[in-house]
């Protein structure tokens, strides 16, 4: 969960890469998982969707127990607002999500009165 993630655990990003276009969405969920590599487009094992992946720099170290790097997630069930925008998250929003526009690279976003499903802005 994003509130679960501390700042000295994402320190290392150098970049974010988004596989889709998410001017559409509301929020991202997000987590920490253990990849074996700093870069490489990780393997998705969850239900959903894979929407980003964040990008460890060469001062990333590996944990010395399991030789893989922490780097953090950005995903989507199929139960989320974007697929089900009238479902359980047509207000509210899951614990671990966050406002995609307030993503960084080792800046772990906040949720919005958007994320959180409050009124839309007007505009694209």
């Amino acid at each position: 969960m994003s509130a679960l993630i501390a700042d000295d655990e994402i320190v290392h990003e150098v970049g974010l890469v988004w596989l889709e276009d998410t001017s559409r969405l509301d929020y991202v969920r997000q987590s920490l998982d253990r990849l074996p590599t700093r870069c490489a487009r990780p393997a998705y094992r969850r239900d959903g969707r894979l929407v980003g992946y964040a990008l460890l720099g060469p001062e990333a170290k590996p944990s010395r127990l399991s030789g893989t790097f922490r780097r953090r997630l950005f995903w989507l069930l199929p139960h989320d607002r974007d697929t089900v925008p009238d479902g359980l998250y047509a207000t509210g929003s899951p614990a671990e999500a966050v406002d995609v526009r307030t993503l960084a690279p080792g800046d772990r976003g906040r949720r919005t009165e958007r994320s959180a499903g409050g009124p839309r802005p007007a505009g694209p």
